[in-house]
């Protein structure tokens, strides 16, 4: 209940009911405020308390200065939380092992529930095994729950045995898609209050519901399990970038242009930790569908938000999308009763502005490794002969790069590039009959110097030559683009036209099309233009993200075997939100971000050393030459096949019984009961051992005596170096745990995929090959001296910290300046606690792993203002004792604890370190041993 200090609360009738609120018009100053910090208001006002939200923080946001830098902190409890398959995995594995836990201390375990609402879908994992043939889907769908048959059949289990959880299974949707098309309330109600619909996701593109008006971004799992169990999440009050739009999209230019022309400006323009949000007489202009896919984009122009008001086309969208009716209304009247409906008249204050006039947008593509490296179509030619220099020269060839670009992928993904079924299929063949085709050698252009293209033969006979610059994948896949039937059924209209004039995909490219929702599938039928697609080879592979997360699957092997054999630069074309080096598929060296009707235009043309403009993609029956202008539909006809393809019925079908799932995820063999049946063979779900030894009351808070330093670490180390990511090598920890439990090497999978298992993970945790401990002298990777052996001889991180746990030592960590920057990865936390972890010192942190670190009841301290491990003369050889700590058991966060640190030849170094708990809900979970221990006590009380 809040304290209400400012009377805010009232009552709304809309919809039918009566619901309570808390009027924005009750705080001076609320008028002002962006439409995104008005939402951020009502939240402080509703879950005022006194403690961690309290008047001066709803003054402090009232009284927001846009042209200060963010320095109040601030406690945000959204409405309900949505994950992916990935990062869902272990929170509902917290769950679980919170109800055990209960159990072992005498209370219900059926009591142990979400407190807010918690919806999963089920995306990441299908892989484009099979593609280019009509069994692609069903077929893709089978090899999934070949490979992910315990984690379904867990997360099957918690659909039923957890209250305010829900799963969408496998063959439905991307996370982002279902999310705006059905799981987003806009205004949500719930014991009779009515409020702002917000939310954290286990995704950072969770920021796609921005276009509806939802607020929300992407989280660690740490962050998401707190918000599931009603806590808080902190942060700063931050900065708001306005962002004006103008004009009209021109014909030829799509929203993906429109996209990545705006990624380009804010990138440039430096928006990271800010929110942005859209504004102005345009904003009503912009459909639903375009809002979504810029929202999408928020992570890779570095926004936390990228938000639209609600207004018009919010309403619109909502009715059209088949939401009930009492919801539709009730939305509108809360929005225009708040001051949160779109009043294009009345700007707000905002801490810089920019501006595009959509009339500018020109054909774009993004790459060949960032999403904000925007090239316009018709320069496309001349930008990849420039960029191939470095990737036939040297560019992704170093492993450590390719190593490094694989594991700087959001805390969302973590995916690496399983090992394909021996029955995947190869190439489809649909080319031209066999006739040798060349892709000119744009290495040759670029370099000067001569390439030999490498002839290939496939298992259907087909020949053809392979060069430099060949698209290989051509992909329509991602919740950015598939979302938006403008640039969908522009493909499939382009697909109708190519076909039409006769013109065919070149034999080397893989081609797939995975929709993010079923709804895509029901209007390309209603449109008659599945069979045009298909002629191409674009069938349905899956509803999944696919390619944009690196499940791309295997090339053809006679491809892929030229391809290294020749060390060929060859290319990627995806409808996605990424495309980092490494990050597709291991063969493929540069990839493009482009519209999905440009995606088969590079199918089409089979070579990104190519101009649209000036070069044919083929010819006609009658031989005459037909460019990408001859093809290309035109906006009127696009919207034509929209008005006459979808209605509400197609959401009203294919929404009705979403988490139902088909016969393969009912009739999955699944555990019933209010607590999991762990399987001790399982090497995907285990019980992790957070709450062993648990009492209903914590102990005291101790000192910490006698540490051993884990590992000395330098500036910017980021969760990517800490947190386990990417393929599972077998000559390490995590390997040699799988092979020992009769894992075959084909079947490690990647970390991602075994989150659910603490094992593998405390074994990936600090093993970055990139990671440099400077315990050691010129060794990257995860290793440091292990003291529990004469000499400190080099070791495993995993190894070394077995052996201090075997002989009840607790360890410390050394770090530099910002300390866990980059996604927020929750097992940067887990693993560290895990491995024996008990404080990390450093010069400065990144706000949110400092947060996890208190989250897994890990200490974190600073060096004091100025100094640093290697000022002190702390080499990492010593021992460590820091006092001071039990001050915490007095009710206060003592501000300093006193460090002594003893070198082996009796030498003491002594100093105050800075105490990083930062708010009483913090010291309220380092207490308690961390945050999920805290909230399971919370729930014995109750």
């Amino acid at each position: 209940m809040s304290t209400d200090s400012f009377g805010a609360k009232g009552t709304i009738q809309a919809g039918g009911s009566e619901h309570e609120i808390f009027r924005l018009s009750a705080v001076e100053g609320a008028e002002r405020l962006p439409f995104s910090l008005k939402v951020l208001l009502e939240n402080l006002l509703r879950t005022e308390d006194g403690a961690n939200v309290t008047a001066d923080h709803i003054r402090a946001l009232a009284n927001w200065d846009p042209s200060a830098e963010p320095d109040t902190e601030i406690q945000f409890t959204p409405a309900r939380v949505v994950m992916q398959d990935f990062t869902g995995v272990p929170c509902v594995v917290d769950l679980a092992t919170m109800r055990e836990a209960v159990t072992e201390l005498g209370g219900d375990p059926a009591k142990v529930n979400p407190l807010a609402p918690a919806e999963l879908v089920i995306d990441h994992s299908v892989i484009i095994d099979v593609f280019g043939r009509p069994d692609a889907f069903e077929r893709n769908v089978d090899f999934e729950y070949q490979r992910n048959k315990e984690r379904y059949q867990f997360l099957r289990w918690g659909q039923g045995a957890f209250s305010e959880f829900k799963v969408v299974p496998p063959g439905t949707g991307i996370v982002h898609q279902v999310n705006i098309e059905h799981l987003a309330r806009v205004v949500m109600t719930r014991n009779g209050q009515a409020y702002p619909d917000t939310l954290v996701g286990t995704d950072s593109h969770t920021t796609m519901v921005n276009g509806l008006g939802v607020l929300g971004w992407g989280v660690g799992g740490i962050e998401a399990e707190a918000a599931m169990l009603g806590q808080p999440v902190s942060m700063l009050i931050p900065r708001v970038v306005g962002f004006k739009l103008t004009g009209e999209i021109p014909a030829g230019a799509t929203a993906t242009d429109v996209v990545l022309t705006i990624t380009e400006m804010l990138r440039k323009h430096g928006v990271v930790g800010k929110f942005v949000e859209f504004y102005g007489e345009g904003v009503g202009a912009v459909p639903l569908a375009n809002r979504a896919t810029i929202g999408n984009m928020s992570p890779e122009f570095g926004s936390t938000a990228a938000i639209f008001p609600i207004d018009e086309e919010t309403v619109r969208y909502l009715k059209f999308t088949g939401r009930p009716d009492a919801q539709v209304e009730l939305v509108e009247a809360y929005a225009k009763e708040q001051g949160l409906w779109h009043d294009p008249s009345r700007e707000a204050a905002y801490s810089e502005t920019l501006e595009l006039d959509l009339s500018t947008v020109v054909p774009s593509i993004a790459g060949p490794k960032r999403p904000q490296d925007r090239i316009a179509l018709s320069e496309a030619k001349e930008a990849f002969r420039g960029a191939i220099v470095d990737y036939v020269d040297h560019g992704a060839d170093d492993p450590d790069d390719a190593a490094g670009a694989v594991s700087s992928v959001d805390e969302s993904v973590e995916e690496t590039f399983p090992a394909s079924d021996p029955a995947s299929p190869s190439a489809h063949g649909n080319g031209d009959g066999g006739k040798p085709r060349t892709a000119v050698s744009a290495a040759a252009g670029a370099t000067g110097r001569p390439t030999k293209p490498t002839l290939v033969t496939t298992a259907d006979g087909t020949s053809f030559e392979l060069d430099h610059g060949a698209v290989v994948i051509s992909s329509i896949t991602s919740c950015t683009n598939t979302s938006n039937p403008s640039v969908m059924l522009g493909a499939a209209l382009l697909a109708k036209n190519a076909v039409d004039k006769g013109l065919a995909v070149k034999p080397w490219v893989k081609t797939s099309m995975a929709p993010g929702s079923k709804v895509v599938t029901d209007y390309y039928e209603k449109a008659g233009l599945w069979p045009y697609l298909e002629k191409l080879g674009y069938h349905l592979v899956g509803y999944g993200c696919t390619t944009c997360i690196g499940n791309s699957g295997p090339l053809a092997e006679e491809i892929s075997a030229a391809v290294n054999e020749a060390d060929l630069a060859v290319v990627s074309v995806l409808s996605g939100n990424r495309n980092f080096e490494g990050r597709i598929n291991p063969d493929v060296k540069m990839n493009y971000l482009a519209s999905p009707p440009l995606v088969i235009a590079y199918g089409l043309a089979g070579t990104m050393d190519f101009d649209f403009e000036t070069q044919p993609l083929g010819q006609d029956t009658d031989g005459n030459d037909v460019f990408l202008r001859d093809i290309w539909p035109s906006p009127q006809d696009v919207q034509t096949t929209i008005d006459n393809s979808i209605n509400q019925a197609m959401f009203t079908k294919d929404y009705a019984d979403v988490f139902a799932g088909d016969e393969r995820w009912r009739s999955l063999p699944t555990p019933e009961g209010d607590t999991f049946e762990w399987d001790p063979e399982s090497t995907y779900v285990r019980k992790p051992p957070y709450f062993e030894g648990m009492q209903p009351e914590p102990s005291p808070v101790q000192d910490i005596s006698g540490a051993r330093v884990l590992a000395v670490l330098g500036d910017s180390v980021t969760t990517d170096h800490i947190s386990p990511a990417g393929s599972i090598k077998e000559d390490t920890p995590a390997g040699q745990y799988l092979r020992e439990h009769g894992v075959e090497k084909r079947d490690f999978n990647s970390y991602g995929s075994r989150r659910g298992n603490h094992e593998v993970m405390i074994r990936g945790t600090f093993a970055n090959i990139r990671l440099r401990n400077l315990l050691l002298d010129g060794v990257s990777g995860g290793y440091t001296r292990d003291f529990t052996q004469d000499g400190g001889p080099q070791a495993f991180i995993y190894d070394a910290a077995q052996n201090y746990a075997a002989q009840g030592t607790p360890l410390v960590v050394l770090g530099g300046k910002e300390y866990g920057s980059g996604s927020s990865r929750d097992w940067a936390a887990k693993g560290t606690a895990l491995l024996g972890v008990k404080a990390v010192i450093v010069e400065s942190y990144e706000r949110i792993h400092r947060s996890n670190l208190i989250g897994m009841g890990v200490l974190p301290l600073q060096f004091p203002q100025g100094e640093s491990a290697s000022s002190l003369g702390l080499d990492g050889t010593e021992t460590f004792d820091i006092s001071g700590v039990t001050a915490l058991d007095e009710g206060s966060t003592p501000r300093t604890v006193h460090v002594t640190a003893t070198k082996e030849s009796g030498e003491k170094i002594e100093f105050d370190a800075t105490v990083r708990i930062d708010t009483p809900g913090e010291a309220d979970y380092y207490r308690n041993g961390g945050i999920m221990q805290y909230v399971l006590r919370g729930m014995l009380r109750s």
